[in-house]
């Protein structure tokens, strides 16, 4: 009899046993699930900042290369405008002379008018005053 209890006890405890291996089993396969999500999300993260970082070394170097390759197209501009800015003053300058020496007169005649009216305007008012 003792045999048989003590077998008895024995399946129970492997029973038991085999009950806390399935519980055990179970955490563990939440622990690696949980684990699994976590590094598949910091995985995607990390390639997502990777990729905004590559992007933004590419757009860099673009720009870079960019001003590389117009900045003597600039000073090829810039070397041909320099004669052509030249000689339109030139020819702009005798124009310029020609408009002033015109428009003198007429800037000296209306001076003379408007001295006059201010003369006339002080003499009157002088009239009224007395």
């Amino acid at each position: 009899m003792k045999f048989a209890l003590v077998a008895v006890l024995v399946v129970l405890a492997l029973a038991h046993g085999n009950e806390a291996a399935d519980a055990d089993i179970e955490k563990l396969t939440q622990f690696f699930t949980d684990l699994s999500s976590k590094l598949t999300s910091s995985t995607q993260e990390l390639v997502e900042a990777l990729k905004t970082h590559e992007i933004a070394a590419q757009a860099q170097t673009y720009l870079q290369d960019s001003k590389t390759q117009l900045e003597p197209l600039a000073e090829k501009i810039q070397a041909q405008i320099k004669p052509l800015a030249a000689s339109m003053e030139e020819q702009l300058k005798p124009l310029a002379e020609s408009v002033q020496a015109q428009f003198k007169p007429l800037a000296d005649s209306l001076q003379a008018q408007m001295e006059d009216i201010l003369k006339k305007l002080v003499e009157q008012t002088k009239a009224i005053g007395q």
